[in-house]
């Protein structure tokens, strides 16, 4: 059976793939017949794409979200998804919760103070004054698997937790007039694209701060810009609508924290996602049920 994938990825269950092809370049510059099982690193796989693999029966994604990857467009072709759910929710957890801390304890920017030799005076520097997690509330929109983590990191801060969701939990417009910090935890779909709009963006108070682990679509970005460049609230941001181009008018700002969408980038964790997607990889050649198939 022929496999491709886009790129190698991290750990021990990489060595357990047989007959595998490193692709050279993506979208290919030519049909690839005979190519099976694709694993999709990140880059879109739509239409276009995969009219260049006629054989294929399987996009095994490198990752939990999938919204890069035109679910239906394999359906109709009799294309298998699969993701990598689970293993990275403690990671993405663990970075919301950095970029809590460096947001409202002006870290990057106390960093900042010390390297360029600003630091002249003691310790009580007026303009680094940062706010304290305990006491505060911390607004979930979502509380999957992720957002469910992070409100157990957030509690041991001393963070009184909420929760927007669909099932229960304060409407939207009511947890963003009410947190101290807002952290998205939904999938990127058509029905949270835009998610967090000028208009609700406005509802959020001053000094508020917002975080975005999940997609950054899910957020009107030029929105958030006017809104961070006006000094109003401050925001963490590990993903952006247009990666990897990020916007220009953020990277001045002392108001934001940047990264570049790494929150599942830790040894364990990337080893861990390959374990699972070849699990999925192997059970598809086996003609085995796939551990995780995307079925919507």
């Amino acid at each position: 059976m022929r496999i491709a994938a886009t790129q190698r990825l991290p750990g021990p269950a990489w060595e357990e793939l047989p007959e595998l092809e490193m692709l050279e370049a993506w979208p290919p510059s030519e049909s690839l017949p005979g190519v099976e099982a694709l694993i999709a690193v990140v880059v879109h796989v739509s239409a276009d794409e995969l009219d260049l693999l006629p054989d294929l029966r399987l996009v095994a994604n490198y990752g939990v979200g999938y919204d890069t990857v035109d679910v239906a467009a394999c359906r109709e072709r009799g294309i298998a998804v699969t993701n990598t759910p689970g293993v990275l929710d403690a990671a993405v957890a663990d970075l919301t919760l950095a970029l809590i801390l460096a947001c409202r304890r002006h870290l990057v920017e106390s960093d900042r103070f010390v390297r360029e030799g600003r630091w002249q005076r003691g310790w009580a520097q007026p303009e680094l004054l940062g706010r304290d997690l305990a006491g505060s509330t911390l607004g979930l929109v979502g509380r999957g698997r992720i957002g469910t983590e992070v409100a157990h990191r957030a509690e041991a801060f001393g963070m009184h937790v909420v929760h927007h969701r669909q099932s229960d939990g304060l409407t939207l417009e009511e947890l963003l007039r009410t947190a101290d910090v807002v952290s998205l935890h939904v999938p990127l779909t058509p029905e949270t694209h835009g998610l967090i709009s000028r208009e609700r963006l406005s509802l959020l108070q001053d000094g508020a701060t917002l975080i975005n682990t999940a997609r950054g679509a899910i957020v009107d970005e030029d929105a958030l810009v006017d809104e961070l460049v006006s000094g109003r609230i401050s925001a963490g941001l590990d993903v952006f609508a247009d990666e990897p181009n990020v916007p220009e008018r953020l990277l001045g700002l002392a108001n934001v924290v940047l990264t570049p969408h790494v929150a599942s980038a830790t040894v364990e964790t990337r080893a861990a996602m390959t374990r699972v997607l070849v699990e999925n990889v192997l059970a598809f050649i086996r003609g085995e049920p796939l551990p995780n198939p995307i079925d919507r």
